[in-house]
């Protein structure tokens, strides 16, 4: 047998080398995980909501669900009517927005309650002051302030002045500012607490909304001009201060979310910025609607543990998994409680519909 060239040999060895590496390439690309395909999903929002949309944390647990996600803001009710050509989601903050899409045709079947956050009152510590002197406001001893919505109510069915509440620096009527109720929850809540104090404590109805909505739409008629987002409202009710809004309706988690996020903007305004809870007060439910199956998966994403418990800790939207579990004081704001009393429940759909319906005709 003729022994093989030197050259030869080498010229084996080389083959060989690159067949091993051909094949081990092969093998590597099979067995290599394919990257996930992401879609993009888009709808309707909250206002109050974007800070978590927004949040780095949330998009990378939104990637890693395949997920690319964007929304338009919007107004809980304005989202209802609004064109949803194209959109995956809407994401108002309450059931009676549900309701009311409902009646508008929006197809409301995969919705889950995803987060909680209460209805509070933001002030200024000067004008709760005033307002504790004369007993709409009270500061129990571990610094909680509570409005009592009661007095509130008589306070501006009767036309009272803010000097006659206890604030002499105020100007005009005596009024707490809102967004639109008939365009944002917080405000259209707000309209509902309202008139359930109005029904003594018990949840309003059709027949009581229609007796009282000549004073409910006077009060509205007072604030003038209202936002249609929740964040806007709070943004400038922290822009213009004391002498423009004394007084705010908002969602507890609007100052939560301050405190955890932009901590140099909240040691501004921490000493002056009073949260109260108004007693008695009512839950606001965020409530995510898929409208496809692009909103179906991100519906998923929201309620993983991991989302709920980012909302919860860097922006303060209460759920059954966290907010009992890991206590409110983690945020450093004073004044605030783990446990929410004297909730009562939003009025039925019908009376919803109705004192929607009355404060479109001020």
């Amino acid at each position: 047998m003729a022994r093989l060239s030197r050259s030869r040999i080498v010229g084996l060895c080389i083959l060989l080398v690159a067949v091993i590496v051909l094949c081990g390439g092969i093998a590597w690309k099979a067995t290599r995980p394919k990257p996930m395909e992401t879609v993009s999903v888009t709808g309707y929002l909250g206002g109050e909501k974007t800070g978590l949309f927004d949040d780095s944390e949330f998009q990378t647990l939104a990637k890693s669900a395949g997920l690319d996600v964007s929304y338009r803001k919007a107004g809980s009710l304005d989202m209802m009517d609004a064109d949803r050509s194209g959109m995956d989601y809407l994401f108002p903050s309450s059931r009676t927005a549900v309701e009311y899409g409902k009646s508008r045709g929006v197809d409301v079947s995969r919705q889950d309650i995803v987060f909680n956050s209460p209805i509070v009152v933001y002030t200024y510590r000067q004008v709760a002051d005033g307002l504790c002197s004369t007993g709409l406001m009270s500061k129990d001893d571990a610094g909680v302030y509570r409005l009592d919505m009661n007095r509130v109510v008589d306070a501006m069915k009767n036309g009272q002045s803010w000097a006659d509440v206890g604030w002499p620096s105020g100007y005009g009527a005596f009024h707490i500012e809102s967004t639109d109720p008939v365009k944002s929850n917080s405000g259209n809540e707000y309209a509902a607490l309202l008139a359930t104090v109005m029904n003594s404590g018990t949840p309003a109805t059709v027949d009581s909304v229609n007796r009282d909505l000549p004073v409910l739409q006077d009060i509205f008629r007072k604030s003038g001009w209202m936002e249609t987002s929740s964040e806007d409202s709070f943004s400038q009710f922290l822009t213009l201060g004391v002498g423009s809004k004394p007084m705010m309706v908002g969602y507890e988690s609007q100052i939560l979310d301050l405190a955890a996020t932009q901590p140099d903007a909240y040691a501004q305004v921490k000493d002056d910025l009073v949260i109260a809870y108004p007693t008695p007060t009512v839950w606001s439910t965020h409530v995510f609607i898929a409208l496809d199956d692009k909103g179906g998966k991100l519906l998923d994403l929201m309620r993983s543990d991991d989302v709920r418990k980012l909302a919860w800790e860097r922006h303060g939207f209460r759920s059954a998994n966290y907010s009992g579990t890991d206590g409110i004081s983690r945020f450093h704001v004073p004044g605030t409680v783990d446990q929410v009393q004297q909730v009562v429940e939003l009025p039925a759909n019908d009376a919803m519909q109705t004192l929607i319906d009355g404060l479109k005709q001020q």
